[in-house]
């Protein structure tokens, strides 16, 4: 075949490639969360439900101004939420962590009510989490008059999260 026909193919594939990369939102990196402030554990019983098991909430501080807000989150307040099975039923102890979840205050994100939902596997590895289906349908659902969030500032009793 003609040279000039591969570098031509070999260009369009490139800008093919250079288009779907620019117009594909990528998924952003797990931030580093463990100085931000945390909840108190919370354990859900219910194995019908996907939260089964035990969690820990970390909010930055821009979350935590939403939080004394009344729920009111300002553009860019991040919110990460730990997710451990539990171990052998035993309601008491940690089991190994199965996934992290990201919410992040973003205007853009219309179809989630202004939030990015992104999850993670416990390696803190992009997990494909729907975040439509696998999150905002029960957050629009039981949480749409607290902004979306289930979470209040009274599940952070550390010290200066209270209003």
């Amino acid at each position: 075949m003609n040279p000039t026909y591969h570098l031509l193919t070999a260009a369009l594939l490139l800008i093919s490639c250079s288009i779907t990369t620019a117009t594909a939102s990528p998924t952003p990196p797990l931030p580093a969360y463990k100085g931000w402030q945390k909840s108190e554990r919370k354990v859900v019983t219910d194995k019908k439900s996907l939260f089964y098991g035990i969690h820990y909430i970390y909010a930055d501080p821009k979350a935590i101004a939403g939080y004394r807000a009344g729920n009111r989150f300002p553009e860019g307040s991040r919110i990460v939420v730990e997710h451990f099975l539990i171990k052998g039923g035993d309601t008491a102890a940690d089991g190994p962590k199965n996934m992290v979840v990201l919410m992040k205050k973003d205007k853009k994100q219309q179809a989630t009510g202004g939030w990015l939902y992104v999850g993670y596997t416990a390696a803190g590895k992009p997990s494909g989490l729907d975040p439509v289906k696998n999150c905002f349908e029960c957050h629009q659902k039981d949480a749409a008059a607290r902004d979306y969030i289930f979470s209040s500032i009274a599940d952070f009793p550390v010290k200066g999260a209270q209003p």
